[in-house]
This record gives C-alpha cells, sequence and structure tokens, in this order.
C-alpha cells in the first residue's frame, strides 16, 4: 500500500525530533570550528605579474598577428613557469627543504584574459615565504626564457609585496562553519526521518488505526502508577480498619 505523508507529519516528525536536530547542527558547527582555528594551517597568497612579448624592433608596432602569436604562447608560458627548469632554480635559490611537487601545488599560473599579462600566484604558510618564492619565480623566469623561447622581453609589471598585515586566504572559518551548518541541519532533519519510519511501535490510538486499518472504538486510559499506588494503599487501610471495628 502506498504511504504518503503530509506537511502535518513532517512538522510532527521535525517537533518530535527537534532536541536530536538542534544537537547535531550545533556540534557539527562546533566541529568545524575547531577544525578551521586550532586545526588547520592557515596559508597566505601573494601574486606577481609579468608583461611577456616576443623580441622586436624599437619603435616598431605589433601587428595583430604578431599580437595574436603572444596570446597563443601564453599557455605555453603557463608550463614552463611551473616546470623543474624554473621550479628547481626557485628551491636551490630558497634553500626550500620541499619537493619539486609540493612547491609546484603552491603554485597557480593564469592570464588576465586575453591579455599578455601572466599572474604568478603562490600559496605558503609564511606570508613573507610567499612573496620570496613568486619573486623568484618570476625573476628565474625573465632570464631563462630568453634561452628556452628566444624571448627578450619580459617586463615584471608588479613585483609581490609582502603588507603589514597580511591576511591568510584560508581556511575560512565563517564559510566552513556556514557549511558546516547547512549540512548538519539537513543530516540532522535526514536522520530524524529516518529514525521515525524506524520505529514501529504504536504510542496513540492514532498510530493504532494507521497500523490496524480499523478505527478504534474503546481506549484504555493512562494510569499514574503512583496514584494507583496510592488509592490501592487507602483501601487497604479502609478495609482493615472496618474488620477491627467489626471484631470491636
Amino acid at each position: 500500500m502506498e504511504e504518503t505523508i503530509s506537511l502535518k507529519d513532517i512538522f510532527q516528525t521535525v517537533k518530535k525530533r527537534l532536541g536530536l536536530i538542534v544537537a547535531i547542527t550545533l556540534v557539527a558547527v562546533a566541529v568545524s570550528g575547531i577544525i578551521s582555528y586550532f586545526l588547520l594551517t592557515p596559508m597566505y597568497q601573494t601574486s606577481t605579474q609579468l608583461l611577456v612579448n616576443q623580441s622586436n624592433e624599437e619603435g616598431q608596432a605589433y601587428t595583430s598577428g604578431e599580437l595574436r602569436t603572444n596570446l597563443d604562447l601564453i599557455n605555453t608560458y603557463n608550463v614552463i613557469i611551473t616546470s623543474p627548469r624554473i621550479l628547481d632554480p626557485v628551491l636551490d635559490e630558497l634553500s626550500l627543504e620541499r619537493s619539486f611537487n609540493s612547491l609546484r601545488n603552491q603554485i597557480s599560473v593564469g592570464s588576465d584574459g586575453d591579455s599578455q599579462v601572466v599572474s604568478i600566484q603562490v600559496e605558503d604558510e609564511n606570508p613573507a615565504m610567499a612573496v620570496q618564492i613568486a619573486n623568484t619565480i618570476a625573476l628565474v623566469f625573465q632570464e631563462d626564457i630568453v634561452d628556452i623561447m628566444n624571448v627578450d622581453n619580459v617586463s615584471i609589471l608588479s613585483a609581490a609585496e609582502l603588507s603589514e598585515n597580511p591576511s591568510p586566504v584560508s581556511p575560512n572559518p565563517t564559510l566552513n562553519m556556514a557549511i558546516a551548518f547547512v549540512v548538519g541541519l539537513m543530516s540532522a532533519v535526514g536522520l530524524a526521518f529516518l529514525l521515525e519510519f524506524l520505529d514501529n511501535t504504536i504510542k496513540s490510538e492514532d498510530d493504532l488505526e494507521d497500523a490496524l486499518g480499523i478505527p478504534v472504538i474503546a481506549t484504555i486510559p493512562t494510569i499514574d502508577q503512583s496514584k494507583a499506588a496510592s488509592k490501592q494503599l487507602s483501601h487497604t487501610r479502609r478495609t482493615r480498619n472496618g474488620r477491627e471495628n467489626i471484631g470491636a
């Protein structure tokens, strides 16, 4: 038999398990906050920009074909910047005790739209080290690209600089806690409906009607055990006193 769930059933289920839902949601938010504030390492980001052109005679304007070629080479430059040819000298220059792959994972390279400007972004747990890595990559690329691509017109538009009060780009505790709130709330509501679905006990006349499919024509009132025991004790005393009076 197909079962349907009304809005009233949903509301009653949520109301019945409200304590469980609130508890799970608060725990999820608290765990996310503890991990974000105390366990995850803050990461700082900095960037530098390069302008790369093919060599050209001084004073001669670039043709549209040459500009198109320079744009097509941007992707090639992106690959070269994250290659061992560039990053290995950076590791040696800064005496970094980390692998090439570890350093490459800290770097992202991209271009600003259809421009010939290449942006190098570096993330590191030390903001000063992030600045050094970004600027060293730019300098090594500026020197080596001459031999690699026969390009001698690389300009550093903006070097990475260390601000007075750098702010980490990750983790974002507020965002993490907001996500944990949504995920925790959805999980708690799902668990509440699962528990309600698995609960086959009969607690009311409505549950009995739903289980048997027939109307209830009689009910048994709820008996308070303490009051029942008190009435039984009082009845026993009256009976005993009555017998004593008759015997006297």
